[in-house]
């Protein structure tokens, strides 16, 4: 039996924790107000905004469930609401509340969609999650294993809730139920929907963060570790990709992650955008290579694609026109310091054979007494 659940934008949803309800805040009375707090960056945004649309987010599951196959269609993707709730431990950020009372805390990951497609002829369902990371996040297991525990927790409460309300609707009809599933309100034919969550990396430098909860732990004895629950995150990491790898994204996403593999060696990114009819990118992909590459690139707001490889051929065109200035003006430099060195050592020598010291040669042309004296004996 499949329990069809909904997660409408503005739903308050329901954790239990300790035996007891608890009601998530308002989205817009979290203490970010919109869910995120500000300070996030300008990375964050452009991030969120490329990769909620749905060829690329599909395209992303792809490559990590199916090797790149297209098997989730972009059409099948249905965007839903990324808030959960964070259960108390005890207080909020490990301090009591004014009440003395535990708070439930809402937490919002990046994305979260619903996806159907047909898996061995059959209808299939997931919900998944994407973590865009710009920097590195150290503690990245534990956020993500409660991001997903907090959406099996919603599923089960509404599925609790629907049984709930059709025992009251459907009184004499309803099932018989064990008091094992009365009180947990999830029935033993009940099943959950699958929550994969990916966490795309959108940065250069090698991922060297723990890519499990084992790796976080302290203990390294395996027969404790063996009675502890793993959690390992899916990664998507630019650095470690192969161009083999990268041929398997069908999407501007391959050059938005070969972009960012590449930029810290112009030999290697002149050679992978150099006569590429994939570099003309949508602006979103565009606005994502200049945020997190710092790549110089002029995106004007009416347009829809850029050509990536006219715009670094004109970077590079302005850096060697630039570079070329500095050159010249530094061989004019050079040139005035040397002639102005000669005049000093010219006039230096002249009043040496008027018999002058060498102390007040010196000081007369502003040179140190040591190169004066060193040149009189020449």
């Amino acid at each position: 039996m499949r329990i069809s659940f909904s997660l409408p934008p503005q739903s308050r949803g329901i954790a239990i924790y300790g035996g007891r309800a608890l009601v998530a805040l308002p989205r817009d009375s979290s203490p970010c107000g919109t869910g995120r707090c500000l300070g996030t960056g300008q990375a964050d945004t452009v991030t969120k905004a490329y990769m909620r649309g749905n060829a690329v987010f599909a395209d992303a599951f792809n490559y990590l469930l199916y090797d790149g196959r297209a098997v989730i269609e972009p059409e099948n993707l249905k965007e839903m609401d990324p808030a959960g709730i964070a259960l108390p431990f005890g207080a909020r950020d490990g301090k009591e509340s004014r009440k003395g009372k535990e708070e439930a805390v809402q937490k919002y990951r990046d994305l979260l969609k619903n996806a159907v497609f047909m898996e061995d002829g059959k209808t299939a369902y997931v919900l998944l999650g994407i973590e865009n990371q710009t920097d590195i996040h150290y503690a990245m297991p534990v956020k993500n294993a409660i991001y997903d525990a907090l959406q099996y927790g919603r599923q089960v409460s509404d599925t609790a809730a629907k049984h709930r309300a059709d025992r009251k609707k459907h009184s004499e009809t309803e099932k018989k139920v064990s008091g094992g599933e009365y009180l947990s309100g999830f029935y033993k034919e009940d099943r959950l929907t699958p929550v994969i969550t990916l966490v795309i990396h959108f940065g250069a430098k090698e991922w060297d963060g723990p890519l499990s909860l084992h790796e976080m732990m302290e203990a390294k004895d395996p027969e404790i570790l063996k009675y502890v629950q793993d959690y390992r995150i899916h990664l998507i990491d630019p650095s470690k990709l192969t161009e083999e790898e990268l041929e398997k994204f069908s999407t501007s996403l391959r050059e938005v992650l070969g972009y960012i593999k590449y930029s810290g060696d112009k030999k290697q990114l002149h050679s992978f955008t150099e006569n590429n009819p994939r570099m003309r990118l949508d602006a979103d992909a565009a606005r994502v290579i200049r945020t997190v590459t710092n790549t110089p690139v002029e995106i004007r707001e009416e347009e829809e694609e850029v050509d990536m490889c006219k715009a670094i051929e004109e970077m590079m065109e302005d850096s060697r026109q630039e570079g070329m200035q500095e050159g010249i003006q530094k061989g004019i430099q050079e040139g005035e310091a040397s002639g102005a060195l000669r005049k000093a050592k010219e006039t230096a020598c002249a009043l040496a054979e008027m018999g002058l010291p060498a102390e007040q040669i010196a000081l007369a042309v502003g040179i140190e007494l040591e190169v004066v004296k060193e040149w009189i004996l020449n």
